[in-house]
């Protein structure tokens, strides 16, 4: 079986995520709103009202996702299902051009901020060179998706059902897909937890695949 994982929003704590997915030789690609990054590290919300969540800075990008993939979020963050359609397709192209030429390379993947989604964003997503565009829908099988505009994942990363949607997938050969956001990993003892889920999944007969690969083309 196959393992595909990503992470959304640019964050700080991203850095922390990616010293223990490289020590465990994980995978995984990070879903980035480019028009959001500034010079400086922002503080853009509070997670659960108390935790500072702090965007990384534009001039640290390249080195924190150095050997990992970028995905688009949208420029500027844009719910696709609740903005106008012209309002959207800037969104996604303006995010996709601004990654391109930040990071040097193609960059064809996608994730709906807000998990917003509907048809017309679909075709507006793949008309702007994606191969794949990630929703916040859970379902039990995921690959290869009825349409890659709507790519549903397993689950979230703290799912309470982790591990018993992991085999489910892992029965039926299933490429397992989980997503969430490192600002999400609170405490000590949650960065331990997380480690140890990596270091398992890392240990099973399975490979860690970026998600653009599972794609040959964009759909038509």
């Amino acid at each position: 079986m196959k393992i595909a994982q990503c992470w959304d929003d640019g964050v700080v704590d991203d850095i922390r995520l990616i010293e223990i997915l490289r020590r465990h030789g994980a995978k995984a690609s990070f879903n980035l709103s480019f028009g959001l990054h500034e010079e400086n590290r922002t503080c853009r919300w509070k997670y659960e009202g108390t935790k500072e969540v702090f965007q990384l800075a534009k001039p640290e990008l390249r080195d924190v996702y150095d050997g990992f993939l970028v995905a688009n979020h949208g420029f500027r963050h844009a719910p696709l299902a609740r903005v106008p359609l012209d309002e959207g397709e800037r969104d996604v192209r303006e995010g996709r051009d601004a990654l391109e030429q930040h990071f040097g390379c193609p960059v064809t993947g996608y994730a709906y901020p807000g998990g917003s989604y509907n048809l017309e964003a679909g075709v507006l997503v793949r008309d702007a060179g994606h191969v794949y565009a990630r929703t916040t829908h859970m379902v039990d099988h995921v690959f290869p998706p009825t349409n890659p505009m709507e790519f549903h994942p397993h689950c979230h990363y703290k799912d309470p059902l982790f591990w018993e949607k992991f085999e489910h997938a892992k029965a039926a050969d299933d490429i397992f897909y989980f997503w969430g956001h490192s600002y999400e990993i609170l405490t000590e003892a949650d960065w331990q937890a997380f480690e140890r889920k990596i270091s398992r999944l890392s240990a099973e007969p399975a490979t860690w695949v970026n998600l653009p690969d599972l794609f040959e083309k964009p759909a038509l």
